[in-house]
Formats: structure tokens, C-alpha cells, sequence
């Protein structure tokens, strides 16, 4: 841990925010960046091997005069599903955006629909959600416009609908996930604005972190699946550098497990992770801001974690017949 984090501009230091401090910072956001033609134009260039679903919508809360964004389904949410579906075949599910502002997640989560999904959907039913949260992914947010979490939302009765349409969705399909690969990152930002917006909003003093230089991985303290994280690590190892522990031996403030993981109670902390109940999860972490990557470099990071993980799923298939 380093400093603490300094008097954010919203609220009373010590005091939790109300809604009027909830609507000042939501006046504060500004549209960045278009979902509409960096997520919603690529779906509909994906090819034959795989199907668009709506799984729900969501409003726009945020700049008004956007005439286009004044309905309450603004945001449109897709569900990308793999063509060949088998019944007797494992499913995998790929989660990208659940924190909107995560660049890599939501573009490695469509990189892998446009060039690896055919390759895989003769041995998995692949489903892959790659924009959990289009208004945090416009405005470069963590949260959503209730100032929520959605990455600490994936619980029964849910306050954020991002979390709560995807479990429902999921939850139609009446099917076991055997593998969930949720694609995030770890940026400067979560210490410069995110970690002191979250001590404004809950009205508590919180320490920073030292921001890992490198990919990581989050594995679930129930099912840790070390081997499985260890092949996802040296997969991504092969495109870009994996983050070394810090002086204390921990990654953001947790014990380093294995090269390049810690753990995390997903279900216990409400992360998007535990509510597939997958024997195979991962988190992966990457980190835009390292002078050794490019956003090209970030997004085949999580590609690369995605493919390392199912190939090897398919060799311990294979070694168990």
C-alpha cells in the first residue's frame, strides 16, 4: 500500500454520499467515446460463425441533448453466441466491460469473436457477453450512473441492472458454465480516481495500492484451479510481460499464489466471476498504462488468455479420455 488517497472533490470527508452527492458527480460525467461505433458496428460484422442476441437494454442517464440516447434503450446488450451448438459440448462463457472503462476487456472480448471462435466452437458452446457496462464504456467509467459497482453486483437483488439483465439472461439458458473468462484491467486511474471516489461515496479513509506493471490473473479463492491459471499465464507470456509481485510479495494488495495470480472470494465479494459458479474461472488484469504496451499489445493479451485457457481445457479433456 502507499499514501492514503486524497479529499475527493464530491462529498464530506467521513460521510457517505446521499443522492445529492450521487447526482453531482453524475453531472460531472462527459460522453468520451462511442459505443455505438466502437462495439455495436463490430457485432454486426461478425461473421457466420456465431449469432447476435439481445439479452436486454439499457437508458441513458447522462447529456441529454444526445437525441438518439433519450429512449430507454440506448444501450442495447448483445449476447454473442457460437453457431454450432451442441447440447452434449461444454459452455464457455467470456465476459468483457463489466468495469466499462476497461478498454482491453471489451475489445479483447470482440477480437476473440472475430477471429477464434470458429477455431474453438467445435469443442465448447461458446457465449460471449464483451460490453457488460456501454454507459461506463462511453464515459470511461468504473461505475454505473447510480454510482454503483456493477463488478460488486453480480448478487441476488442486484442494484445494478448491467449485473442483473446479464445473470438473468444467463440464468434463461438453463445451463452449466464450465468455463468464464471476465476480461478487465488495472490502470492508473483506479489510484489517481477511482479508489478516492469510492472512499468519497462510502465515507472512508482508504490507502492506495501500487499499480502492478504487467498482466495478472484473479483466480476464486473457493477453486483456485492453479494449473489452469499457470497455462493462461504462460500463454500470455508469450505477448506481453506478467506483473511481478511487490515488495511485500502481493499483487493490489493480496498474496501472490502462483507467477502472475492472486485469489479473490468472487461470490462472496458479488463479482461477475462467482455468479457463473464455473469449476474454471479467471480474472484477467491488464495494464494499458505500462510504457512496454500499446492498446494492439492489450487487446491480444486477452485474446491470448482466453485461447491459453481452452486449449488447456482441450488437453485435459483429451488426457482424460
Amino acid at each position: 500500500m502507499t499514501e492514503q488517497t486524497s479529499h475527493y472533490p464530491i462529498g464530506t470527508p467521513g460521510e457517505a454520499w446521499g443522492a445529492v452527492e450521487k447526482a453531482q458527480w453524475l453531472q460531472a460525467q462527459r460522453v468520451k467515446r462511442s459505443y455505438q461505433a466502437e462495439v455495436l458496428a463490430k457485432l454486426t460484422k461478425l461473421g457466420e460463425s456465431c449469432e447476435l442476441i439481445k439479452y436486454g437494454a439499457l437508458p441513458h442517464k447522462i447529456e441529454p441533448s444526445y437525441a438518439e440516447h433519450k429512449k430507454a434503450d440506448a444501450y442495447p446488450l448483445f449476447v454473442i453466441k457460437s453457431r454450432v451448438w451442441q447440447s452434449d459440448k461444454p459452455v464457455v462463457l467470456i465476459t468483457g466491460g463489466v468495469h466499462g472503462y476497461e478498454t482491453s476487456g471489451v475489445q479483447g472480448a470482440l477480437r476473440f469473436a472475430q477471429t477464434e471462435i470458429e477455431k474453438y466452437q467445435q469443442d465448447f458452446n461458446i457465449l460471449i457477453a464483451p460490453c457488460v457496462s456501454p454507459w461506463g464504456y462511453e464515459t470511461i467509467n468504473r461505475w454505473n450512473p447510480d454510482a454503483v459497482d456493477p463488478n460488486r453486483s453480480f448478487t441476488a437483488d442486484s442494484p445494478s441492472p448491467e449485473a442483473a439483465q446479464l445473470m438473468a439472461y444467463i440464468e434463461s439458458l438453463a445451463v452449466d458454465i464450465y468455463a468464464h473468462f471476465d476480461l478487465h484491467e488495472t490502470t492508473d486511474t483506479d489510484n489517481s480516481e477511482f479508489r478516492p471516489a469510492r472512499a468519497a461515496r462510502d465515507g472512508i479513509t482508504q490507502d492506495n495500492w501500487n499499480i502492478p506493471d504487467g498482466f495478472y490473473l484473479v483466480g476464486d479463492t473457493e477453486k483456485p484451479v492453479p494449473a489452469f491459471q499457470k497455462a493462461i499465464i504462460e500463454a500470455v507470456e508469450k505477448v506481453t510481460h506478467i506483473a511481478p509481485p511487490d515488495e511485500n510479495g502481493m499483487i493490489i494488495g493480496a498474496p501472490l499464489e502462483q507467477k502472475g495470480v492472486i485469489n479473490y472470494a468472487k461470490t462472496k465479494l458479488g463479482l461477475c466471476g462467482g455468479f457463473s459458479k464455473a469449476p474454471f474461472v479467471t480474472t484477467t488484469e491488464v495494464y494499458p498504462d505500462s510504457p512496454q504496451v500499446d492498446d494492439e499489445n492489450c487487446v491480444q493479451a486477452q485474446v491470448a488468455a482466453v485461447t491459453g485457457g481452452l486449449d488447456y481445457l482441450l488437453a485435459k479433456e483429451s488426457n482424460a479420455e
